[in-house]
């Protein structure tokens, strides 16, 4: 196997591509995916400041590295959930990562931790309410995103998703005809309203492709899932298309190429009958905006923690 940039010993086939490439090109490939991904969508300006949320996995690690190398003022944000080991093996690899990586590019890493500043973790969130952990946790994570890239005044945050996430998204969604998740399922979701602008700057490489470039950059993740998500129906999503991405490259990013192309822009211009726009204020108990009195996750701190009021970190207007 050759190279097809500069014909010497491929390390990788990128088979949608119909590409090898060896570690110098594949890098470039990454970059290249992660630039016309930011360009296309218009997600980021070189002069912005974007904050990536990093959980020690290769993806946002990854995303992370690139964008620093890209040239973008990039800080990460990191949050404990309190997951047995598995939340600590994660701070120690976005912690070895900040020192080895980031730190000497210019990159800061913001820390919070559910336990400490908020008095629950994931499993707790999740026997208080009755719903499945991976609600509560991206209940918290969303919320908790969002607090630190308006109190930290950055312009985006910036996630990990890559091109197998989207297309499992995007297949459940479909499976279930879900309209609503369908029309926000999108690379940029805009600022306003007291949100952050949010990102995806992977969207155009596979997981198969992130692992790999941490490979070759020597970046060192997290390799074990998370505990809490066994039996999480995103998963066995994957597992459908990666089937059929065997025997049928490029299906997972026609399937959510095609998406964006052609069913995105008429859901943008639809609304349902009886829809309404929702009016966005601030939250009465921490100041984030809300369609409602009280905010998502000021309400999850009241079913979990009753006797006490939201502090500790949430933003105050």
């Amino acid at each position: 196997m050759k190279c097809r940039v500069c014909r010497q010993a491929a390390v990788i086939d990128v088979r949608r591509h119909n590409a090898y490439f060896c570690e110098e090109h594949f890098v470039r490939h990454c970059h290249r995916q992660v630039e016309r991904a930011i360009s296309d969508h218009k997600m980021l300006n070189s002069d912005e400041r974007v904050l990536v949320a990093v959980s020690g996995g290769k993806d946002s690690l990854a995303l992370w590295e690139i964008l620093l190398t890209l040239g973008y003022k990039a800080d990460g944000v990191f949050i404990g959930l309190g997951i047995t080991e598995y939340s600590d093996d994660s701070s120690r690899f976005v912690e070895r990562f900040v020192k080895d990586v980031a730190a000497p590019a210019g990159g800061s890493l913001v820390r919070l931790d559910l336990q400490t500043d908020f008095g629950f973790d994931v499993e707790g969130a999740a026997d208080a309410t009755g719903r499945a952990p991976c609600s509560a946790c991206g209940l918290s994570k969303r919320h908790l995103f969002n607090t630190a890239a308006l109190n930290g005044n950055y312009h985006a945050v910036a996630t990990g998703h890559n091109l197998d996430d989207e297309a499992a998204v995007l297949f459940g969604n479909t499976l279930r005809w879900q309209t609503d998740f369908l029309r926000r399922q999108r690379p940029v979701l805009p600022d306003g309203n007291g949100f952050p602008r949010k990102v995806k700057p992977m969207i155009r490489l596979s997981e198969r492709e992130t692992a790999a470039y941490c490979i070759v950059q020597g970046i060192d993740y997290q390799v074990d899932e998370c505990p809490m998500s066994a039996g999480n129906s995103h998963i066995r999503y994957k597992e459908m298309l990666n089937m059929l991405e065997e025997s049928s490259p490029g299906s997972k990013a026609e399937f959510y190429g095609g998406f964006l192309r052609n069913l995105a822009p008429i859901l943008d211009e639809a609304t349902p009958d009886g829809e309404t726009q929702r009016t966005i204020r601030p939250c009465d108990q921490c100041g984030s905006p809300t369609d409602n009195e009280v905010c998502s996750f000021c309400r999850l701190l009241q079913r979990v923690r009753p006797e006490t009021s939201p502090t500790g970190g949430t933003r105050s207007d």
